[in-house]
């Protein structure tokens, strides 16, 4: 997807030690996290949620398994997150390996979600 940003440091945003945050990622950004340590991925995103030059997950999930990391798709609204969903999101942190990288359209829903989580 042209324009959007790869993983640099500007766009990780770590909300615990080994937990960060990013704004919408590429497929190609998904080897650059695993060189850059990450061991998991979730998407919090919608597929096509702004439209279909938005990268689909299954397009994601093919570039992190081949990047050798564990991928998870929750994708909840930008808005709103149901107890369910941070419940799950929940699951996914005490499952995956960390360091894990979670994103979504800017970070802000992933962020809301961890807070959330560790609410609980």
């Amino acid at each position: 997807m042209a324009g959007t940003p790869l993983l640099t440091a500007a766009n990780l945003r770590p909300v615990a030690a080994d937990v960060c945050v990013a704004a919408q990622l590429t497929p190609a950004a998904m080897a650059e996290a695993a060189a850059a340590g990450f061991r998991s991925v979730v998407n919090n995103r919608p597929d096509h949620e702004h439209g279909p030059g938005q990268p689909t997950s299954a397009e994601i999930e093919a570039a992190a398994v081949a990047a050798g990391l564990v991928y998870r798709h929750l994708p909840v609204d930008g808005g709103w997150q149901s107890p369910e969903q941070i419940a799950a999101f929940a699951a996914l942190l005490a499952e995956l390996p960390r360091p894990m990288l979670v994103f979504c359209r800017s970070g802000a829903r992933s962020t809301r979600l961890f807070v959330a989580a560790q609410q609980r």
